[in-house]
Formats: structure tokens, sequence, C-alpha cells
């Protein structure tokens, strides 16, 4: 991969982009549509949020 800062590939146990999608994208997108089935997609929003304000904190 051109620009890569891994000279052969990229080393075990580090989290990509590509595969923080595909671990994240199916999850969400169900989440997402049950919550327009159900009509809770405010307090989805709401959880999704306060939930990625905690991670952030709790990383820091």
């Amino acid at each position: 991969m051109p620009g890569s800062p891994y000279f052969d590939e990229t080393p075990k146990g580090i989290l990509t982009w590509p595969k923080l999608l595909t671990y994240c994208t199916p999850p969400l997108i169900l989440t997402l549509f049950l919550a327009v089935k159900y009509e809770l997609l405010l307090e989805t929003f709401g959880i999704l949020s306060l939930s990625l304000i905690v991670i952030g904190i709790l990383r820091k």
C-alpha cells in the first residue's frame, strides 16, 4: 500500500479502518433499522452519543 508506515504488512493486533468498519457497520445498520421501525431514532442517537463520550473519556 503506497504511503503505508509498515514495511511488509500490517503488524498483528493493530485495528485498521477496514477491520473496524467490518466489525461496526452491520450492527450499526441493524440498530438504526430497528430504531426507525420502532420510532426510537432520537433515543438511539442519544445512547450512541453517550456511549462514544464514555469511551472517549475512558480511553483518555
